[in-house]
């Protein structure tokens, strides 16, 4: 029998705290204790459905085994919905209140509070990063990173969409290797700025100062490679910088919106050092991640808003983070000038420019998308070759036809080549099939989707 219920909670989330980041913490555990125990089953009130279907999933392994380390009785968590009592809302308002200036001042402060040295943002941590299923893999290499430089997964490569959290992961490395490591010699930069200070050592004559400087570095992170395109000397000073900090056993980082071998124009022998170290990607975050991340910013920010509101910026914004918390910043700014929490019909005036229309993708977009994606000519998708660098586009454009705009395989057979729809059949059952085999042909499958839908 448990007779308290109180600390056997607080203990429980000592436990669990040191597993969580700082945000999610803080956003998933906060308002939750424990109600009753009844053969072997604890009983958890939460304050809303949301936390209770985030914490039986995502957290429920860390709070289950938190509680049998502390009572071996305990077989099962159950979650309950409690609404708070009125006068502790009442309570946290005015709490909100009283530090949402404070927050945002602090908040305003870091944002200009950039390390001159390390080029380094202080408000970019892995406390103030929220992980989620789209980018958790991305979040564990570059924390493993961070406590062990230059020794696990060199180089580093992390690739997604535009807005997805990898810059704030990338100076989260730089920040946590800083922490850890005082003396460790760190630079945030991108690869512009990178090229700019080449092209000025030349100009001033001093490209040994060049050399020497980005040769220094214990970790150098490099934000946004495919910068690197075309520009050939650029990308020959920079193998020389990276094979010097490699063979010297220093951490190099990377990031880009594509894999090394779909940025066109890079020379061969850096996309080689890229993917000879780990290669992570950042996908676009579901509805709930969405609706997470908003409460974290909420929360940092110090205001609350209700949660239709949330819940309707969450389903309406699905590009990136970047414009999930834009679309955040906005309504928060005009509930500041009105002098008002916002209604539902407020926020819906505020974001329809924010908020795209549905798109209607047809087969020509689709097939132009593919044939981009892999640096061939459109017309050679249509070409009767059974060379790979064809044949492997086409089956994708098949199936995607096929898949998600539930094209009839006659049309699709005639559309790619005038071929029998027996081929687009086999096409389709290929790619299906290889899917589950190969998360290097899901991912990109994925990217061609997210650029159908943004193009």
């Amino acid at each position: 029998m448990l007779d308290n219920f109180e600390k056997l909670w607080k203990d429980a989330l000592f436990e669990i705290e040191p597993n969580v980041s700082k945000a999610n913490f803080s956003t998933w555990f906060k308002d939750t204790y424990i109600s009753k125990y009844e053969d072997g089953v604890v009983t958890i009130n939460v304050p809303n459905d949301f936390v209770k279907v985030w914490l039986s999933t995502k957290y429920y392994k860390f709070v289950i085994s938190s509680l049998r380390n502390l009572n071996p009785s305990i077989r099962h968590a159950d979650y309950l919905i409690v609404s708070r009592p009125p006068q502790l809302e009442q309570k946290d308002r005015k709490q909100h209140q009283k530090e949402q200036q404070k927050n945002e001042e602090q908040l305003g402060f870091q944002e200009l509070n950039t390390d001159a040295e390390a080029n380094l943002n202080p408000k970019y941590t892995f406390d103030t990063f929220v992980v989620a299923s789209f980018n958790e893999v991305a979040h564990s290499a570059a924390l493993a990173v961070s406590k062990s430089i230059g020794n696990l997964y060199n180089p580093l490569f992390i690739y997604g969409g535009v807005g997805l959290g990898k810059t704030h992961l990338l100076q989260a490395i730089g920040n946590e290797t800083r922490k850890n490591n005082p003396a460790a010699k760190v630079q945030y930069l991108t690869s512009e700025k990178f090229a700019n200070d080449y092209v000025l050592s030349i100009q001033n004559k001093n490209i040994h100062l060049f050399k020497e400087k980005y040769r220094k570095y214990n970790l150098l992170i490099v934000d946004d490679i495919q910068f690197f395109s075309d520009k050939l000397k650029i990308q020959e000073e920079f193998f020389h910088v990276f094979n010097a900090l490699y063979d010297g056993n220093n951490q190099i980082v990377f990031s880009s919106d594509k894999p090394p071998q779909y940025i066109v124009g890079l020379e061969d022998r850096l996309k080689s050092r890229f993917e000879g170290g780990m290669m992570v990607d950042i996908s676009s975050p579901l509805l709930e991640e969405r609706m997470a991340i908003l409460r974290v910013k909420m929360q940092q920010r110090g205001y609350l808003i209700p949660d239709e509101i949330t819940d309707f910026i969450a389903k309406n914004i699905k590009e990136n983070i970047r414009e999930l918390e834009g679309a955040l910043n906005s309504v928060i700014g005009q509930s500041k000038i009105r002098g008002r929490t916002l209604n539902l019909s407020d926020v819906e005036e505020i974001l329809k420019r924010k908020i795209k229309p549905v798109k209607i993708v047809t087969p020509d977009h689709v097939i132009k998308i593919i044939a981009n994606y892999y640096n061939i000519e459109e017309k050679k998708i249509n070409e009767k070759t059974r060379r790979q660098e064809i044949v492997k586009p086409r089956q994708i454009a098949m199936y995607l036809l096929r898949n998600d705009l539930n094209t009839s395989y006659p049309y699709i057979g005639r559309r790619l080549g005038q071929k029998d729809h027996t081929t687009a059949i086999h096409a389709y059952k290929k790619i299906t099939c290889d899917i589950k085999n190969d998360k290097k042909l899901e991912q990109e499958i994925n990217n061609i989707r997210d650029l159908i839908l943004k193009n």
